[in-house]
């Protein structure tokens, strides 16, 4: 690279991301196929529109990509093109979420979204989301003795609130979605059911997370999270919702798609069907267990109880260190996580009550149960101001064993 100062800091961050653990739940790192189609010549062009349907010339090699993309993220998750389409245009997963509360709640209805502060997403209606200025955010959250979602009392909001659009999938919830449960509140209020699986989507193409595709009518997924994917988004839809998305994605809300996130995309989706990546979310899931399961032996409470993901909330307040404190003194040593609200917090949220785990990263660097329990007691140990020189040693240790390929 010619440019010595973006080389340099490219380096840095190279170094950087290999010199820590990784334990934010909503990264993960690309194999090298994904990052050289992403980093290819199709960043080059440009292709207002649809396969077959562009405001350019020269796309006819773009059309296969695109095309050959949306067939393998149905395939990803054994869906039918006669019952569902796959858009794969969108940048991003929140542009993906304006697009579907474009397409499917007319502006000023109600959607109805779980609570930030409990493990939603900004985009399922957050006031200082523009999907909570342009619609009405109806909101849900958990039980407070049990930390996990209550059907019944959902059943008696959206009855009570009659949303247009009722979503599922978060940000910070760990236990497994009744999506059956959810399908049958939004038939009882004629609410289109839309599922955010960003989090969950490779477990669920791997078959270790129960799919939603059975019961919603719409699911959107971010790819770069377990499906291990660029920073993209695909919207799946039922045919009965499809034209109207598609319009909202393009003209109504973007303009020409990122070619080269379309190719990485399919590049993801492709290796998900591996059996390499069915273990390796097996594997995820057996390290979140054994990672919340050692913290809390290590004196620490986890949200719920458990984990029935690949996230995990910790309440590190409960032992009187805030949530930005903890991920402050974490990063010190290389241990990245991130501050997080927990369920009912007090506290304010640039410095929450907890912090959000993941084991998503970790698990692509090879790291197993045994390497799971070593970084609970690391991350005890610094969240009580002890061995910070041992930790930083014993970090580097295992970046050292297990490297980012």
């Amino acid at each position: 690279m010619k440019d010595k100062v973006i080389k340099k800091l490219i380096d840095a961050e190279t170094k950087r991301q290999e010199g820590v653990l990784n334990l934010i739940a909503s990264e993960n790192y690309t194999s090298q196929d994904v990052r050289e189609a992403l980093g290819s010549i199709l960043t080059n062009k440009y292709a207002e529109g649809y396969p077959g349907k562009r405001y350019y010339g020269g796309n006819s090699v773009i059309d296969e990509i695109e095309t050959l993309c949306q067939k393998r993220a149905l395939k990803a998750f054994k869906l039918s093109n006669d019952i569902w389409s796959a858009n794969v245009q969108p940048y991003s997963g929140s542009p993906a979420n304006v697009a579907i509360y474009m397409a499917l709640a007319p502006i000023g209805s109600k959607i109805m979204g779980m609570r930030l502060d409990m493990g939603g997403h900004l985009t399922h209606g957050h006031a200082v989301s523009a999907t909570g200025k342009i619609w009405k955010q109806v909101v849900y959250g958990v039980d407070e003795k049990t930390e996990r979602l209550n059907y019944k009392e959902l059943m008696q909001i959206a009855k009570k609130e009659k949303p247009k659009v009722l979503i599922t999938g978060f940000t910070a919830y760990s236990r497994v979605i009744d999506f059956k449960q959810f399908r049958k509140i939004a038939n009882a209020v004629g609410a289109v059911l839309v599922v955010d699986m960003s989090h969950i989507a490779g477990l669920v193409a791997a078959g270790v997370y129960p799919s939603p595709f059975p019961y919603a009518d719409v699911v959107m997924t971010t790819t770069h999270k377990t499906l291990r994917g660029p920073r993209a988004a695909i919207i799946f839809s039922r045919d009965k919702f499809s034209k109207a998305i598609g319009k909202s994605v393009f003209p109504g809300l973007q303009g020409g798609p990122h070619v080269n996130q379309i190719a990485a995309t399919a590049v993801a989706l492709e290796e998900s069907r591996t059996s390499d990546f069915k273990k390796y979310a097996r594997q995820v899931l057996k390290n979140a267990k054994s990672l919340a399961t050692s913290l809390e032996v290590n004196g620490w409470r986890v949200i719920s109880g458990g984990t029935d993901s690949h996230v995990f909330l910790i309440d590190t307040w409960r032992q009187h260190v805030g949530g930005r404190e903890a991920s402050d003194r974490l990063e010190d040593v290389g241990i990245i996580v991130n501050k997080n609200a927990i369920p009912f917090d007090n506290r304010s949220p640039v410095d929450p009550s907890g912090i959000r785990i993941g084991t998503a990263a970790l698990t692509t660097r090879g790291m197993k149960e045994s390497d799971m329990k070593k970084i609970a007691l690391l991350i005890s140990d610094t969240l009580h101001n002890k061995n910070f020189s041992k930790t930083r040693s014993e970090v580097k240790k295992l970046t050292k064993k297990f490297h980012i390929k």
